[in-house]
């Protein structure tokens, strides 16, 4: 067994990683034990593939087991005889019993610091499920829903989101681009301070990533303004958000933040937006630092892509799609307060069901949309309608066009070209990153002739060429950069975007300019932190992010990173116009298959209740 998964580790289908947790667990058992060393492995594996856990009744699904150059490939014992295996060694615990390993009554194997971590999640939720906020004057309230939202004889879903989220400690909030999330969180944040009439509470808003962050700042401003609220309201609503990691006060080197169990937030209400985002570790360790008091607002779209690290903790919040279910309570409390009549479901449902609001209406993409119509369809597998879209006249701002090398040179010298020049001609940096944002090549892979690095250089190498960059140096006006480390001295975060120019105020030295909720800073070249050219960028870096236009690449190989969510969300990073370049078989695949990640969560919240 040891010498296949050293073979599975040179072939790529493993890291080294993986393979020296087996081995140390596996010498801690005590002796040689092949079944351990395997699962071992492969439950490291997945963690790293963003699974939470193994589950050992389908390890026949892991490419591992089909892996062509891999000899004699490794053989996995029957799974009763497997999980029976597993029990006897030592370094295999029971749910709840500290041990390396934990093994679940659903032959699900976890790394033990997984199985805690989800475990802490699923209780920090549940204890905010199913009860009443306290002390909520329901006649303010109604006032106040009637006054922001007004009643239009048909239900509502800002209003109900407004509703279950002044009365209730928990409210998860999804929606697609421009279903209005961020309007209604401001209404929201108005309606609570009215509830503490002259009392002050404490605001925290927050996203994954300083890029989120900012734009919830932009959002919540600009939302704030068009609410037309009271001097005395609009003055309570904050308008800094900060990066998760800022608000927990994650230290360098060290693997806990200030905040936690011991040394809780001080805030009365916490709004995370672009929660998709949001990993296991990160999600838990948060709710673990919220006092008990506190009410916890999630927003985000349960359909974009998952974190990129392990978990789908939005997505399993929500039910994994599953159709509301509200109990009669809720209904009978939201139709007191706003006026819309739910329909209740005859046999209550879980109690964290009660506390999701999905938002339906995109006040972006009408009934004209090709953007939307197409991420309909994407979202719902629907890929022969997909495709209709794709081909249909009506819907212009949507087109399907194979990734050949004329079809890139045309949106190089169509697009790029173009857009760059405006860019470099721009008066200041303020205008210069606003064309930027004016369109982005997404990727789905990184590497490869398709991917973001072979594209950054061929985008490079024609501006060049045309005489619009001049690359005599690693930084050159002109260069796009996105940051991959967080710099908490700078306030500049992984993901964020910036520009090199000459800076006119510095007799035109270079600078790199960024866009940030305080306005556009400027910083040194020498104290850049790590970062790397974005002419093209990841879908899974583009989330959190709205360009103009997109140009979505697909690669001509099949990819397991094509998938449903990874087609929808690169879509809907659009407002205007999005331009597909993939094969038809690549687009049909991706599209037929949505993303599984193997978790507990969904199953700690919802049981095994079914539609």
């Amino acid at each position: 067994m040891r010498n296949l998964l050293q073979q599975a580790v040179d072939l790529g289908a493993l890291r080294a990683l993986d393979l020296q947790l087996a081995l140390r667990l596996e010498t801690l058992a005590g002796g040689e034990a092949p079944e351990l060393l395997l699962a071992t492995a492969l439950a490291s594996h997945r963690v790293g593939e963003g699974d939470v856990c193994l589950d050992l009744g389908r390890y026949g699904e892991l490419s591992l087991f089909r892996m062509e150059g891999l000899v004699g490939g490794p053989k996995a014992p029957p799974v009763a005889d497997w999980v029976a295996a597993l029990r006897r060694c030592s370094v295999v615990g029971k749910p709840g019993e500290r041990a390396p390993l934990i093994l679940d009554d659903r032959r699900r194997l976890y790394l033990g610091r997984y199985w805690h971590l989800e475990r802490m999640l699923a209780d920090a939720l549940a204890d905010r499920s199913g009860t009443w906020a306290p002390d909520v004057d329901r006649a303010r309230l109604k006032a106040g829903i009637g006054r922001l939202f007004p009643d239009t004889g048909q239900i509502d879903w800002q209003r109900v989101a407004l509703a279950v989220a002044v009365l209730r400690p928990l409210c998860v909030i999804s929606g697609g681009p421009g279903t209005g999330k961020t309007r209604t969180v401001a209404s929201i944040l108005a309606l609570l301070a009215e509830q503490r009439k002259g009392a002050n509470l404490r605001f925290a808003l927050a996203a994954p990533t300083g890029k989120a962050a900012a734009r919830l700042s932009e959002s919540i401003r600009a939302a704030r303004a068009e609410l037309a609220l009271p001097g005395e309201i609009a003055n309570r609503i904050p308008d800094e958000a900060s990066t998760l990691h800022r608000l927990l006060g994650f230290r360098p080197g060290r693997a806990n933040p200030r905040r936690g169990p011991d040394n809780p937030l001080h805030v009365d209400v916490l709004v995370v937006d672009e929660a998709s985002m949001v990993d296991l570790p990160l999600m838990s360790r948060l709710l673990g630092a919220l006092p008990a008091h506190a009410r916890l607002i999630l927003l985000g779209d349960e359909d974009q892509l998952a974190s990129v690290e392990a978990g789908m903790v939005l997505g399993d919040i929500c039910g994994r799609g599953r159709a509301p279910a509200y109990s009669p309570a809720l209904c009978a409390t939201v139709a007191d307060v706003s006026g819309d009549r739910l329909t209740p479901v005859a046999v209550p449902g879980p109690a964290i069901s009660d506390h999701i609001v999905r938002l339906r209406k995109s006040w972006r993409f009408g009934e004209r949309s090709g953007i939307g119509a197409l991420a309909r369809a994407v979202n719902s597998g629907r890929v022969d309608e997909s495709l209709a879209i794709l081909a249909d006249s009506r819907f212009p701002d949507v087109t399907l066009q194979p990734p050949s090398p004329d079809v890139l040179s045309d949106l190089i010298a169509h697009e790029i070209l173009p857009t760059y020049r405006e860019l470099l001609e721009s008066p200041d940096p303020e205008r210069a990153l606003a064309v930027l944002n004016r369109i982005r090549v997404l990727c789905a892979v990184r590497s490869g002739p398709l991917g973001v690095g072979r594209l950054n250089q061929r985008m490079e190498q024609v501006l060049e060429t045309q005489g619009l960059i001049r690359r005599d140096g690693e930084l050159y006006p002109g260069r796009p950069v996105m940051l991959t480390t967080n710099d908490h001295g700078l306030r500049l975060y992984n993901g964020d975007v910036g520009l090199v120019l000459a800076d006119q105020t510095s007799s035109g030295a270079l600078r790199v300019f960024f866009a940030t909720g305080e306005g556009v800073r400027r910083i040194l070249p020498s104290r850049l932190p790590r970062h790397e050219t974005v002419y093209a960028m990841t879908v899974h870096k583009s989330q959190g992010s709205e360009f103009d236009e997109v140009a979505l690449v697909l690669p001509e190989v099949e990819s397991r990173v094509l998938t449903r969510e990874l087609v929808y969300t690169g879509i809907t990073r659009a407002r205007k116009r999005v331009r597909l370049l993939a094969t038809e078989d690549r687009l049909r695949e991706a599209i037929a298959r949505p993303v599984v990640r193997s978790t507990g969560l969904y199953d700690a919240l919802w049981g095994d209740c079914s539609d």
